[in-house]
């Protein structure tokens, strides 16, 4: 049904087109998004463990555990909830630099977005 105003009794009725509801096709404020960290051979131990206790907080013990995950099975999920804040890691993530123990290493280890199953 339109929206009708009258403003005023001397006045003509204006009445207002209706308005269509836009649904976002993508949906990704209800999904959450995984932070899907990628294993490779230019990062030390010590360096993906402090860079997940400095990125998320976690304690040492829970790094160590996710670093040797994702030794072991080549990715590991370090992170999930709101795509905003998934991005928001993955761009802490490839900023946190090169590891100065290793000469190979020239950036960021890489990771991913995936939507969580």
């Amino acid at each position: 049904m339109p929206f009708c105003a009258v403003f005023a009794a001397d006045t003509e009725t204006l009445t207002l087109p209706e308005l269509d509801i836009i649904e976002d096709q993508d949906q990704d404020f209800d999904v959450p998004w995984n932070v899907v960290l990628l294993d490779d051979d230019h990062h030390t131990y010590d360096y993906v463990v402090e860079m997940l206790c400095e990125i998320f907080g976690y304690s040492i013990r829970k790094s160590f555990r996710m670093t040797i995950e994702v030794d072991t099975r080549k990715r590991v999920i370090v992170w999930s909830g709101h795509r905003e804040l998934a991005e928001m890691y993955q761009e802490r993530i490839h900023d946190y630099g090169a590891d100065p123990r290793m000469p190979s290493s020239k950036g960021s280890m890489s990771c991913v977005l995936e939507r969580a199953c």
